[in-house]
């Protein structure tokens, strides 16, 4: 088959598409003949020499993929051959192939097509197990969401205003807030021209917001607290903005605030495939109702990685940037 392959790491040009091994799928795995996968900001990272794939993933980049389920290791049950699929990777979505275990399969949503759900399962799990797996929004609370127009910030825009909280988005374009409000966001926090912890403070009547989704980390962690209301929670999934930062503990004590912060990659199989359990029983009816959808930006040829990789370095785009099988 062909995959992307990373020879050395670098800018988007140490990409290559070249000939691989096929995968063979191992004990409770499926093998899924790709038809698309996605850019996660991971990818990046990955590509850049800083974030390594976990002990025996693919050497591949690609957090998720959806295809066709193409052969079924020993073990497997409930599946079959020519199943359209979407599922969450550890790596090796951009590939023809992927070997995947099957607690992170998942069938594609009514209403959608095969190329569309890989939109899906990292941004779904990603959200779905932060935001109410951990941080339990509810839906009389407010959840603020830190790079709005992003993928993350889309899914979670919709799957917060589905169940019934209100939400805040921090963006950097008037576009892309325009965006976030058309997905249902009701504060919106330009965070180039405005400061979000006054912003959410005047919209909440001095409350504050329930639950930060944060992928900056250090850069905004006094802030964030700062932002927190009484008893609220700060799940931080990104680290865009520095890996180290100082934490005020009697600013966080005067909350009572919570802080977690969860990566999906390097998890046990076990936990991924609980995720994914509930992200099938809790959001797919909202995708197969139409209440939630996948934001894709644009569609680019797979073998042309290096380009989708700028545009999503570049940060114009506004939901995901999909790679589609040649």
């Amino acid at each position: 088959m062909h995959a992307i392959t990373i020879p050395q790491p670098g800018g988007p040009e140490a990409l290559v598409w070249t000939d691989v091994p096929d995968p063979v799928p191992g004990e409770g795995e499926v093998l899924v003949e790709v038809a698309a996968s996605a850019v996660n900001r991971a990818d990046i990272l990955q590509r850049q020499g800083s974030y390594a794939p976990p002990p025996g993933a693919s050497p591949y980049p690609g957090l998720e993929c959806s295809g066709k389920v193409a052969a079924l290791g020993p073990g497997v049950s409930g599946w079959a051959v020519g199943d359209e699929v979407c599922a969450l990777l550890a790596g090796g979505g951009y590939a023809e192939k992927v070997a995947v275990p099957a607690g992170q399969l998942l069938p594609v949503p009514e209403g959608l097509s095969l190329r569309q759900a890989a939109a899906l399962p990292e941004v779904v799990c990603t959200v779905w197990s932060n935001v109410f797996m951990v941080a339990h929004l509810r839906p009389d609370e407010t959840l603020l969401v830190h790079g709005g127009s992003s993928g993350i910030g889309t899914m979670a825009i919709q799957l917060a205003k589905a169940l019934g909280a209100s939400v805040a988005v921090t963006a950097g374009t008037k576009e892309k807030l325009e965006r976030c409000a058309e997905l249902g966001a009701d504060v919106l926090i330009n965070y180039r021209e405005q400061d979000f912890v006054a912003e959410i403070k005047q919209a909440t009547d001095g409350a504050g917001a329930d639950v930060i989704l944060d992928n900056m980390g250090a850069k905004y962690l006094d802030r964030n607290v700062q932002a927190l209301a009484v008893n609220g929670r700060l799940a931080i999934i990104g680290m865009q903005g520095g890996v180290k930062g100082e934490l005020n503990i009697g600013a966080l004590l005067g909350k009572r605030g919570a802080i977690s912060a969860t990566s999906l990659r390097g998890r046990p199989l076990g936990e991924k495939a609980a995720i994914v359990a509930a992200v099938r029983e809790h959001v797919w009816p909202l995708l197969a109702a139409g209440d939630v959808r996948p934001i894709v930006d644009r569609e680019v040829p797979l073998p042309e990685a290096a380009e989708a990789h700028r545009l999503v370095e570049a940060s114009g785009h506004i939901g995901k940037v999909l790679l589609v099988a040649p």
